[in-house]
This record gives structure tokens, C-alpha cells and sequence, in this order.
């Protein structure tokens, strides 16, 4: 894992922090991840959100049959 170190900050940020951190039953350190985590991390996944596209634009059926025939194990040879 990386490391950043972050100076300057605001006391009143920084008491603003501890705070948050309190009331959320993580230490400071663990609260600035969560946060900076969720300021980065996409809020849905890649498949989710192509998925939510194609119900905007009306969805797409697709009528594909299964095919009923077992399927050969994969071989490693």
C-alpha cells in the first residue's frame, strides 16, 4: 500500500476529522481512507452502469436459446 502525507491542514479540519472519525467508531487515520475512498471510487461498477444505460434507452431483448448440450471440461495439457 501507498502512503500520503498530507500537511497544512486546518485545526479546524483536522478537529472537524477526529470528530467524524469519533462518530463513526474509526480512528482518524482509517476515517481520511473512507473518505478519500469514496471521493475516487466509482459509485457503481462498470456492468451496473451499462446496464443502467440500456434500461434509459428502453432496454433490449434478446431472444437467445439455450443450448442444451453438455459442455466439454477444459483440458490443461
Amino acid at each position: 500500500m501507498s502512503s500520503v502525507t498530507v500537511r497544512n491542514i486546518p485545526e479546524a479540519t483536522h478537529r472537524a476529522l477526529k470528530l467524524r472519525a469519533t462518530q463513526h467508531g474509526r480512528s482518524t487515520e482509517a476515517e481520511i481512507r473512507t473518505i478519500l475512498e469514496n471521493a475516487v471510487r466509482p459509485a457503481l461498477g462498470m456492468g451496473t452502469a451499462l446496464a443502467a444505460v440500456g434500461q434509459s434507452l428502453g432496454g433490449v431483448t434478446l431472444d437467445l436459446p439455450r443450448d442444451p448440450r453438455a459442455v466439454d471440461a477444459a483440458g490443461f495439457e
